[in-house]
């Protein structure tokens, strides 16, 4: 099969399913922008692999069909339904008749749905002829908006996992403290996380409270650091910056726990980073990511992101284990993401690709092609 797969940037993580996919299958990429619009990423390497740059202005509508109709593809697998481009895509695949997969990592708990808002939404869901789900809450919201579960396949949210791995045996002493990774704005909740640590600190005996390193960067920076000196945390909490893609792992590998607080999250691929890199996590209930990958007691614990008592509990739980303990948990966490990579990517765009090939080619009504072409010109 000719797949054409799409991304709004093949940053690092798009990179690595894009290469598993095309390890599997003649993949094409097409991305609507040449730099990521949340990260600051490097240019990483696209040795091997086919990906078509879309222009900036006017000209990238056109520019998107031309592409596609010059692939011709078997199936194209879209990002989400809501974008200017998957809905551009979209219109395409229904034109030219050609299978499109909605890759989601959406659940029904991101944001407060408004009814009036899902009715449009199921509607064009149901001229996707498959879907590529993150998880088990992100294909519960697809069946939720009318797909049929049989044509709905998991493993869209993956990272490399090799490059997060530790290069020493899981069996070696783990790192010193605790590690965040986010953006720092509102939704990643580290205010919140700031003061769960500080009652933490206060709860632990002199000197036994472990470090905290919050990599990241944004518009929360300023109000961070002075909750940091407000707090008297400065001698705990350091804050590094926004780390390139390579210099990662090393953060990885000298921390102790990870630990993700957002009050809402699709995903949450750094939770797999943290996962492969054979850390424990704890991690906020409101991550999509959390149904699939967090194992109470097994890898990690779960949280109420909005109790900061309870937050602090998680800490201070996991400061309690033994060495082994936290060793073994670690190993528990590379188990379980060594079943969520790219190569599980791979396979469940393939598979949904197969199943969408299957179905009788998909045509809009009149007024779904109304509705998608009012979409995208908003």
């Amino acid at each position: 099969m000719k797949l054409a797969l799409l991304f709004d940037h093949f940053g690092p993580y798009h990179l690595a399913r894009l290469r598993a996919a095309a390890a599997m299958n003649d993949t094409v990429g097409i991305e609507f922008a040449a730099r990521s619009g949340e990260y600051a990423w490097d240019l990483a390497d696209r040795s091997g692999l086919t990906i078509f740059t879309l222009p900036k202005g006017r000209d990238w509508s056109s520019s998107l069909t031309a592409r596609l109709t010059e692939c011709a593809p078997d199936a194209v697998a879209v990002p989400g339904w809501s974008s200017k481009g998957a809905l551009e895509t979209l219109r395409w695949c229904l034109s030219h008749r050609v299978p499109a997969v909605v890759m989601s990592e959406s659940t029904a708990h991101d944001e407060k749905r408004q009814p009036w808002k899902e009715i449009p939404k199921r509607r064009i869901v149901s001229l996707f002829s498959a879907g590529l789900a993150g998880g088990r809450a992100h294909a519960d919201y697809l069946f939720q908006l009318g797909m049929c579960r049989t044509r709905i396949f998991l493993g869209y949210d993956a990272v490399d996992n090799a490059h997060f791995a530790r290069p020493q045996r899981l069996s070696e002493p783990v790192g010193e403290g605790f590690l965040a990774s986010a953006r720092f704005v509102e939704k990643k909740n580290l205010p919140n996380l700031l003061r769960a640590y500080a009652i933490y600190v206060k709860s632990c005996a002199a000197d036994e409270a472990w470090p905290l390193t919050l990599l990241g960067d944004g518009d929360l920076r300023p109000r961070l650091e002075a909750m940091v000196s407000e707090l008297g945390l400065q001698d705990l909490v350091t804050m590094p910056g926004f780390k390139q893609y390579q210099e990662l792992p090393g953060y990885y590998r000298a921390a102790r726990v990870f630990i993700h607080a957002s009050t809402t999250e699709q995903w949450g691929l750094v939770v797999n980073e943290a996962m492969a890199a054979g850390l424990p996590v704890i991690v906020s209930n409101r991550c999509g990511c959390a149904p699939d990958l967090v194992r109470g007691g097994v890898n990690g614990y779960a949280f109420n992101p909005f109790d900061v008592e309870e937050m602090a509990r998680a800490m201070m739980k996991m400061t309690k284990l033994p060495e082994d303990r936290l060793v073994t948990m670690g190993q528990e966490s590379a188990r379980i993401i060594a079943e969520w990579g790219p190569e599980r990517f791979a396979r469940g765009l393939s598979d949904a690709t197969v199943c969408a090939r299957e179905q009788e080619p998909l045509k809009a009504s009149m007024l779904d092609s109304l509705l998608l072409k009012v979409l995208t010109r908003r």
